[in-house]
């Protein structure tokens, strides 16, 4: 049987990116945090299935909350994985418009980049378009170049904030779902499903699918979470040289559409979909969702579709009936609710956890950064263009278990699965495993190597789940 939690400063719900990057935050300012999921590891929900853009906000609402915290969080995020050694690649966006009705909103996204902030956006002619993209499908009219639109690691954004935050201090209690909460005194009791309690004065709702459900715990009806799934098809790394950038297509007022994008992990990218659910769990792929994601890929890039599909996973948008994101402070009450986070929030996730700083420190809490790590945090080179310990020959040379390789798909070593194993936050099945080594992240999706994997886990003394490697 657990032991009850005990007292904190600050309670975070949600250990979604957001919520990692709030922890972070808020324990660098001396507060004692808590941070909750009723998931079995950090990131693994919206967070680990999205298309990992790093955003300019060029195409945001003006004057929004959203467009504010996503253009202050592109640089911070830019310099956190830079200094992290976050795999990120500038290779730039490239709108394209393929009918007359297209092509005529492209002025109107580039006076919305203007009006954002984000000078850079450009109208190209086709000639241009499909001299950049020369695999484009017929009928590619103009286009509308980004160039500062990146793509990025997201699973180590996740890891690393909340590595950030437990070396700072902060508890990480996981597989912990709150099902209720009291008012006793000056604090919030958080009621968890395995009946222990928890004490906080402060509680920061970042419970994604569940922020409505949370929020009305609080009492507040403000909005309302519908599930949006997004499902995706990644395509093998011979795909790769078919495009230079992302291919973006051009957005309508619910979805910014399908789009082709490369990946740090030398993959392409085809979706999402958004298809709005009544079940915060169904993250199954279907059979019409495929087949839109193939008619939109056959369009946009016809070569694609001759290429191997490695895998086919499905995301989950906590999306509302507001186009903003739904950041409430309740100062009285000493409960902050950070709901409605679009498909943005990777981006925006450092300066969503200023603002909430902030919106404590209006509120007479001291948030002034305080602790600072002894050492800048290193997280493992996943990226293709990095330096892989497989490809590391001083390394090696130290080490040998950095140049067998377990995982022969993605390159993996039996050295790297095993810093995983016993680094501060280990994972606890092999999808965890995955998101830190991209081991069983490649054609064979584990087939292979799954079980020396696993028999790698039982030497260091770990019991990992070994159907958690599934999507």
């Amino acid at each position: 049987m657990r032991p009850a939690i005990t007292e904190h400063d600050v309670a975070v719900i949600g250990a979604g990116v957001v919520g990692c990057a709030i922890a972070r935050r808020l324990e660098r300012a001396g507060l004692d945090v808590v941070l909750l999921d009723a998931r079995g590891d950090v990131g693994d929900g919206t967070s680990k299935a999205n298309t990992a853009i790093l955003h300019t906000g060029f195409d945001t609402v003006p004057g929004s909350l959203e467009s504010t915290l996503v253009t202050t969080g592109y640089k911070l995020l830019a310099e956190h994985a830079a200094s992290a050694g976050i795999a990120v690649e500038p290779c730039g966006a490239l709108l394209v418009a393929w009918d007359e009705e297209q092509d005529a909103a492209l002025g109107d996204i580039r006076d919305k980049a203007i009006a954002n902030g984000y000078l850079d956006a450009a109208i190209i002619d086709a000639d241009e378009v499909v001299r950049r993209e020369p695999h484009l499908g017929p009928g590619s009219r103009r286009g509308l170049e980004v160039p500062g639109e990146s793509i990025i690691d997201p699973w180590s954004v996740s890891l690393s904030f909340a590595i950030e935050a437990l070396r700072g201090g902060a508890t990480i209690a996981l597989g912990r779902e709150v099902r209720g909460v009291e008012a006793v005194g000056d604090v919030h009791q958080l009621l968890l499903d395995d009946g222990a309690t928890l004490r906080a004065r402060w509680t920061i709702n970042v419970g994604g699918l569940r922020s409505d459900e949370i929020h009305r715990m609080f009492g507040h009806h403000s909005f309302t979470v519908t599930p949006r799934r997004g499902q995706l098809l990644v395509f093998d790394k011979l795909a790769r040289p078919l495009l230079n950038e992302i291919l973006l297509p051009v957005p309508t007022e619910r979805t910014k559409g399908v789009l082709v994008s490369p990946t740090v992990f030398g993959n392409v990218l085809l979706g999402p979909t958004a298809e709005d659910l009544d079940d915060i769990g169904d993250t199954a792929s279907t059979e019409d969702g495929i087949a839109a994601l193939l008619d939109a890929g056959r369009r946009v890039l016809p070569a694609l579709l001759s290429e191997e599909v490695t895998a086919i996973y499905a995301g989950l948008r906590a999306a509302t009936e507001h186009r903003d994101f739904q950041i409430e402070s309740h100062p009285s009450e000493r409960y902050v609710c950070v709901g409605g986070i679009r498909s943005t929030g990777l981006t925006a996730s450092m300066a969503i956890a200023e603002h909430v700083a902030g919106l404590l420190a209006v509120a007479g809490e001291s948030t002034e950064h305080g602790r600072e790590l002894d050492a800048t945090i290193v997280m493992p080179p996943l990226g293709e263009t990095q330096r892989r310990p497989a490809r590391d020959a001083a390394l090696i040379e130290r080490n040998p278990a950095y140049g067998r390789i377990v995982c022969h798909c993605e390159q993996v070593s039996a050295g790297e699965v095993f810093d995983a194993l016993r680094s501060e936050l280990p994972p606890s099945d092999l999808d965890g495993l995955r998101r830190r080594t991209r081991a069983c992240n490649g054609r064979c999706q584990g087939f292979y190597c799954s079980t020396e994997i696993l028999a790698l886990a039982d030497a260091a003394g770990l019991d990992l789940d070994p159907l958690g490697w599934s999507r």
